[in-house]
């Protein structure tokens, strides 16, 4: 299992780098990231979060199937992924992140987005719909590999109210049950 990257990492800040299919173990790299997201009960997981900045995440979506029919076998690789458009009524949802433990709040994102991307077979994919909960869980993952974080997308009132759980998570006072690697400086927010 890889170690999480604490709010207040500066990896968790820089935009990924795109890679390419003879990016060093990658192949292995997914399997830990798979094996890390799911050991942290998370439904998806960026590079970032496991301390590279790449554009590489994944999702399984699986875990919301009995609620929302869309996420059964949901579950991908976006390497280079980039959203072309997004769509539909903007709508909330309450999103955690592993970077980020014990916080979660209520973001709004649009439901529809199209995505083009390479999977782990580095097979192109130009375009291609998503929605629902599998689309909610890729725009925060997706955010990642951009340096935003879900806190980020919160009314300035919200990020007042959380300022002082932040400093926390990034010196280590939480409650993650998974390995975390915090920043080395003070973190300002």
């Amino acid at each position: 299992m890889l170690p999480i990257t604490a709010y207040g990492h500066p990896t968790l800040r820089k935009k990924g780098e795109e890679i390419d299919k003879d990016y060093p173990g990658l192949e292995k790299l997914i399997e830990d990231m798979f094996e890390t997201m799911h050991e942290s009960n998370g439904v998806g997981l960026a590079a970032p979060q496991v301390n590279r900045s790449i554009r590489l995440f994944l999702v399984d979506a699986s875990p919301f199937a009995e609620e929302y029919p869309e996420a059964a076998d949901f579950k991908h690789v976006f390497i280079n992924a980039r959203i072309m458009r997004e769509e539909g009524e903007p709508w909330e949802f309450e999103e955690g992140c592993l970077s980020i433990p014990g916080i979660n709040e209520y973001v709004v994102r649009k439901p529809v987005i199209y995505m083009s991307y390479y999977d782990e077979n580095f097979n192109f994919h130009e375009e291609e719909r998503f929605e629902g909960i599998p689309a909610r869980i890729m725009q925060h993952e997706y955010d990642h590999t951009e340096g935003i974080l879900f806190v980020d997308r919160l009314p300035n009132f919200k990020k007042v109210l959380l300022k002082r759980k932040l400093s926390d998570i990034s010196v280590g006072k939480h409650k993650a049950t998974y390995k975390m690697i915090y920043p080395k400086k003070k973190v300002k927010h």
